[in-house]
């Protein structure tokens, strides 16, 4: 897989060492010594160049990412469902089904987004690396990015680390909560278990959730959720810390009776492109389970 990358240097940017221009535009260390070892991989006006020249007005940078996709034994390519809401050449957004893990485990082989993604492209003759961005559950149905190449990764993460990419989440609860709130309360490990997550204000990790009331119905409550942290299972621990859990939640509250998973869903994700810069914001519809665990 090849990408090549363009730059004209300004007057402003006159003088700046090579490498401390490509830092500033998302590339990480680690990138900039693969470029190092690639052919042609970084180019000033045509020639071969290195990190530490200072640039000069008007000089043209090349930067060839050159990278091959090798195959993971952990990787079982499969056609599995799942619905690409926005492609190009730096990312991908998939609407993810439910029961579909993100990455392989040591349980699930040949059922994840890594082995659809990974056969989607085999089909099409090309190659492709996964690297998912944000993190969903098994049974989170939603939107997530996935990178299409080293740069855009390190651009993403870099943003997911900086609260950059905003998302939106819509649960179906079990009660009636407040019409709007603010849930703080830091959230660890539960005590002999290596899954389950609580409140515990001594020894958990500062987290904050955002709700809104959407609708009530028969007991349910439609809610709007945004996070300010990312701790794990987070939504699903503090709605069920202030009496309104997730309906399906087969840790948090097991009552199947309405749909056999907790109602999560990845609803709207906004950004600004890693490459461009350009503002993205994406939406995906109420999956059918939930609309019918909703409305029935």
């Amino acid at each position: 897989m090849e990408r090549i990358f363009e730059y004209q240097i300004s007057s402003a940017e006159e003088g700046r060492k090579l490498g401390d221009f490509l830092r500033e535009k998302g590339y990480s260390r680690q990138l900039l010594r693969q470029l190092k070892e690639t052919e042609n991989g970084l180019l000033r006006n045509g020639q071969p160049t290195f990190m530490n020249i200072a640039l000069k007005n008007g000089d043209r940078i090349r930067v060839r990412l050159l990278e091959k996709a090798e195959g993971s034994e952990a990787i079982m390519p499969a056609p599995l469902p799942f619905e690409i809401v926005y492609e190009d050449e730096d990312l991908l957004v998939i609407n993810k089904p439910a029961d579909m893990p993100i990455h392989p485990s040591f349980q699930n082989h040949g059922n994840t987004l890594a082995d659809a993604l990974t056969w989607h492209y085999q089909q099409q003759g090309k190659e492709f690396v996964y690297r998912c961005i944000n993190r969903l559950d098994r049974d989170t149905t939603g939107l997530l990015i996935v990178a299409r190449h080293q740069l855009s990764a390190s651009i993403l993460s870099d943003m997911v680390r900086k609260r950059e990419i905003h998302r939106e989440y819509l649960a179906i609860v079990e009660g009636i909560p407040p019409e709007k709130g603010t849930i703080s309360a830091p959230i660890g490990r539960k005590e002999g278990s290596a899954i389950l997550r609580e409140v515990n204000f001594e020894t958990g990790e500062p987290a904050r959730t955002h709700f809104t009331r959407l609708e009530t119905r028969n007991g349910l409550s439609l809610v709007s959720l945004k996070l300010e942290t990312g701790r794990t299972h987070q939504i699903r621990v503090h709605m069920g810390y202030i009496g309104c859990p997730l309906i399906g939640d087969y840790l948090y509250y097991p009552d199947h009776t309405r749909i056999n998973r907790q109602a999560l869903h990845s609803y709207r994700l906004s950004f600004l492109h890693p490459i461009t810069g350009k503002a993205l914001s994406f939406t995906a519809p109420l999956p059918e389970d939930m609309e019918r665990a909703f409305r029935s």
